[in-house]
């Protein structure tokens, strides 16, 4: 009945929201009341809620009840006159899950924001001098669960920073976009002392020297940097079609390698999506994320036989995998 009632909760608020952020849009001009000038920004808002729940009452074979909800946000600006075009993007995601027994936990999380400067030599060319940056990061604490007493990420531990200069091909027709840049400097931010002195995510590791008055204990010679820097090649592509009617294929990839460390060991981010559209409120997806990046180190409990006490050690690079299938519903506005 908990479950239930949450479920139910959920459903209202993203009503009561979506009612909310609706306006009132005027189509009639006052008397000798010029019509405005056509502007150059064009807006894409766009919020999602995606719910799944299942619930066990006397069932024989068994099962546990649980409930997932997933928030999703997207909301673009582009600025387009003559030659140039300025292209703005935010995308949110939280998403939380909580079965019979266990605690509430997180299954999503991001923040990321895209900016891209372009200009072309003629208004039929595809092809951009372009400038971009990209910043992501998340906004709360993850954890290796079942264990949460310590928190293997943060907010802004990690958060990443792309600057770099090269060219972009952007067809709005078919609706793809490519991006090359052979100047890339990639910025690395784990603002939190601890995962730094660790050196999580690629950051340089804190140094210790043994204790001469207890050799069973370390001296902390010099802490953890919590920047790391790096300078390289980034290639991003942007592609969505509709395959079938009513059928959307999506798909993000980051391709990026490091001049001077490691050069040809390629971090990837790739992030394919399949929307099934219902109508204009109800949507079902089914998506794939991929990422490997060899600074990214996953973690393992490890437990001391002598004392029993529960620590966190590296476990070297893995790739990562994320399957999310949903269904729920999507709000479009100006």
């Amino acid at each position: 009945m908990k479950l239930f009632r949450f479920t139910l909760l959920l459903f209202l608020f993203t009503f009561a929201t979506t009612i909310s952020a609706q306006s009132i849009i005027k189509t009639t001009l006052e008397p000798n009341q010029e019509p405005e000038a056509p502007s150059n920004w064009t807006k894409k808002n766009q919020l999602g809620f995606d719910i799944s729940e299942i619930a066990f009452v006397n069932w024989s074979a068994g099962g546990t009840s649980s409930i997932s909800g997933l928030f999703k946000g997207e909301f673009a600006r582009t600025y387009v006159k003559g030659n140039h075009k300025w292209f703005n993007e935010l995308i949110v995601k939280y998403g939380l899950n909580k079965q019979d027994g266990t605690e509430l936990r997180k299954t999503d999380d991001a923040l990321i924001f895209n900016s891209t400067y372009g200009f072309r030599k003629d208004t039929t060319s595809n092809w951009y001098y372009s400038a971009k940056y990209n910043f992501s990061t998340q906004f709360t604490d993850g954890y290796n669960y079942p264990n949460r007493d310590i928190a293997i990420s943060r907010p802004f531990a990690p958060a990443y920073i792309f600057l770099g200069a090269g060219a972009e091909n952007s067809n709005k027709a078919k609706n793809r976009t490519f991006y090359f840049s052979p100047i890339t400097l990639k910025t690395t931010l784990v603002l939190d002392q601890y995962l730094a002195d660790q050196g999580a995510f690629g950051v340089k590791k804190a140094v210790y020297a043994p204790d001469p008055l207890d050799p069973a204990n370390n001296i902390l010679i010099e802490q953890g940097q919590k920047v790391k820097a790096e300078f390289g090649i980034l290639l991003t592509a942007y592609m969505k079609n509709e395959i079938f009617k009513n059928i959307f294929y999506e798909n993000r990839l980051s391709l990026y390698t490091d001049y001077l460390n490691r050069f040809g060991n390629v971090d990837v981010d790739y992030d394919t999506r399949l929307d099934l559209v219902v109508n204009a409120y109800v949507k079902a997806n089914i998506g794939i994320h991929l990422v490997y990046d060899d600074d990214i180190k996953t973690k393992k409990d490890v437990v001391d036989p002598t004392t029993g006490a529960t620590s966190q050690v590296n476990d070297g690079p893995r790739a990562q995998l994320r399957q999310v299938l949903g269904v729920g519903l999507v709000y479009a506005f100006q």
